[in-house]
Parts: structure tokens; sequence; C-alpha cells
């Protein structure tokens, strides 16, 4: 069992940045994938981005370029920076955690985007 516990969401206006971060308790194993997913309001959950133990990167299309991912495997912490944050970008954010074919999820945190 996993536990991720998320912080950094909050109200930003269009244009500026935000800082999400999560870290990770429990039983974890070296090599595994963490990452955001969001989920907006009436939308399904979509990846953001996500990076392996080993520092591989994926990004959904929406964010390439505004939004950097990154770990530090030895605190089991993942961060998310957002830049040149847009409206659309608003939506619960949920830090996510799989290995071992198992998948774990923190509470959320909101993302609101004023324009």
């Amino acid at each position: 069992q996993v536990q991720l516990v998320e912080s950094g969401g909050g109200l930003v206006q269009a244009g500026r940045s935000l800082t999400l971060s999560c870290a990770a308790s429990g039983n974890i194993f070296s090599l595994n994938i963490m990452g955001w997913y969001r989920q907006a309001p009436g939308k399904q959950r979509e990846l953001v981005a996500a990076i392996t133990s080993g520092g591989s990167t994926n990004y959904a299309d929406s964010v390439k370029g505004r939004f950097t991912i990154s770990r530090d495997s030895a605190k089991n912490t993942v961060t998310l920076q957002m830049n040149t944050l847009k409206p659309e970008d608003t939506a619960v954010y949920y830090c996510h955690y799989r290995a071992q074919w198992r998948d774990s999820w923190g509470q959320g945190t909101q993302v609101t985007v004023s324009s």
C-alpha cells in the first residue's frame, strides 16, 4: 500500500505559475512511475505528465512546453511546475503512483485558473 499526499493547489490568474508537490510513503518499489492526472467538471480524468524512476517523462500535448515534471527518488516526491497557466487548466489534479501493475492515487488538489 502506497499513500500519496498532494500540496500546492489554489487559485491563480491566467499566465501565472503554480507548483504541485506529492509525497509518497509506504511500500514503495524502486521501479515505478509517478505522475499527475487531472479531471475537470464533466470530463474524464486525463494524464497530465508522468516520470519513471529512471527519469523518462511523458506529457499531454496540451501542457508540453508549459509544465515540467520532476522527482526526487530519494525522498519519494514528485513535483509539477506549471507555467503560463490557462483557464482550461482548471481541474482537480491527482498524484498517481504505479508499480507492480498496481495504482495508488492521492486525494486530489484543486487548481483554478481565472481569466
